[in-house]
C-alpha cells in the first residue's frame, strides 16, 4: 500500500500564515485565480459526466426493469427528463466556451460501477447532489455576470433533481436549510473514480484529486449528530510527523468547516460526527469531509484525505 505521510507540523505553518476568517470564501481568494473559461471547462466536465451517466442507464436499463425495482412510469418518464436536462446543460457550455473562442472538452471514458437499477439511483442521488455542491463552490470564482446567472440557473435545476432523487430513495428532498459549497479540487477527488480516460485533446483542468477517503461500510445505516463513525484511507496512510499531534475531520459547510478529533484505527479513524455552532448551517443530508491536521481552516494545502461523502439524517427525519 502506499504511505503518505502527513505533517502536521508543515500543515500548521500553513495555517498560521493563511487568514484568520474560517470560511469557504477566504480559501477561494487564496487559491490561484482562474479564468472563466476554466470554469466554464470544470463545469463542462461535471455535465458530461452527468450527461453519459444518465444516457448510459437508460440504454441498459428499461421501463420494465425500473417497475421490477419498485419505481412505476412516471419515475422513469422524469428520468428521461433529467437525462434530457444534463445533455442540455452540456449543449449549452459547450456553445458559450466556443462563442468565447475557448475550446471545449469533450466527453471522457467513464466507469459508474452500475449493476442493477437500485445502485443506478443511489450514484444518481450522489452525482446530483456533487453537482449542486460544484456549482455553488465555483460560483463566486466567476467573473461574468451573464454566466454567473446561466450557472444560477443550472444549479437550481440541478437542486431539484437532486431532490427528486432523493425522495425516491425516502430520504429527507430538503434535509438542511443550506447546501454545502465544494471547491474545485474537492468536487474533483469525487468525480475522479469515474473517470476512466479523457482525450488527449482536452484542455488540461486546474484540478487535482486528493488521497481517497470513504465512509466504512460497517457504519450504521442511520448516522445522524452523535454517532460513531469510521472513515477508511484505503491508499494512503494519514499520521502526525511527530507520531502523536492530532488528526481532525473537517465537516465542510457553508458557514465554514466544523471539526472534530479523528482516533486512528486499522485502516482509518473514528470519530464522532459533530454538531454545527448555533447560528451556522447544520451537518445534515449528504455531507462532506475531510482529515486534516489542522483544525482552524480547510485549504488545498491541509487536506490529506477526501472528501468521504456521508448521509447524515437530522434527528427529526431520522428513521430507525
Amino acid at each position: 500500500m502506499k504511505s503518505t505521510l502527513f505533517s502536521v507540523a508543515a500543515l500548521a505553518a500553513v495555517a498560521a500564515a493563511a487568514p484568520a476568517k474560517n470560511n469557504l470564501l477566504a480559501i477561494r481568494q487564496a487559491a490561484p485565480a482562474i479564468t472563466d473559461a476554466d470554469i466554464l471547462n470544470y463545469a463542462l466536465t461535471l455535465e458530461h459526466l452527468e450527461d453519459k451517466f444518465y444516457r448510459e442507464a437508460l440504454v441498459n436499463f428499461t421501463e420494465s426493469d425500473f417497475a421490477a425495482a419498485g419505481y412505476d412510469s412516471t419515475f422513469y418518464s422524469n428520468l428521461k427528463e433529467i437525462s434530457s436536462d444534463e445533455s442540455t446543460h452540456v449543449s449549452f457550455l459547450t456553445a458559450a466556451l466556443t462563442k468565447a473562442g475557448a475550446k471545449p472538452v469533450a466527453e471522457c471514458t467513464y466507469n459508474f460501477g452500475v449493476t442493477d437499477v437500485k445502485s443506478f439511483i443511489a450514484t444518481s442521488s450522489i452525482l446530483e447532489g456533487v453537482g449542486v455542491s460544484a456549482y455553488l463552490g465555483a460560483a463566486a470564482d466567476i467573473m461574468s455576470k451573464t454566466y454567473l446567472t446561466a450557472a444560477g440557473s443550472i444549479v437550481t435545476v440541478e437542486s431539484r433533481h437532486s431532490a427528486y432523487i432523493r425522495a425516491s430513495l425516502d430520504e429527507s428532498p430538503f434535509p438542511s436549510p443550506f447546501d454545502v459549497p465544494l471547491d474545485y479540487n474537492e468536487v474533483y477527488t469525487l468525480a475522479a473514480p469515474f473517470i476512466v480516460s479523457c482525450p488527449s485533446s482536452n484542455v488540461p483542468l486546474l484540478v487535482k484529486a486528493f488521497p481517497t477517503l470513504t465512509s466504512s461500510p460497517d457504519n450504521p445505516k442511520n448516522i445522524t449528530v452523535g454517532t460513531k463513525i469510521t472513515l477508511l484511507t484505503p491508499k494512503v496512510t494519514v499520521k502526525a510527523a511527530d507520531g502523536k499531534s492530532p488528526i481532525y475531520a473537517a465537516f465542510i459547510t457553508v458557514t465554514g468547516p466544523v471539526f472534530t478529533e479523528a482516533t486512528p484505527v486499522d485502516g482509518g479513524f473514528s470519530l464522532i460526527v459533530p454538531s454545527a455552532p448555533e447560528g451556522t448551517a447544520p451537518i445534515a443530508g449528504q455531507s462532506y469531509v475531510v482529515l486534516t491536521g489542522c483544525n482552524t481552516t480547510v485549504t488545498d494545502d491541509t487536506v490529506a484525505a477526501g472528501p468521504a461523502i456521508l448521509e447524515i439524517s437530522s434527528t427529526a427525519n431520522s428513521k430507525e
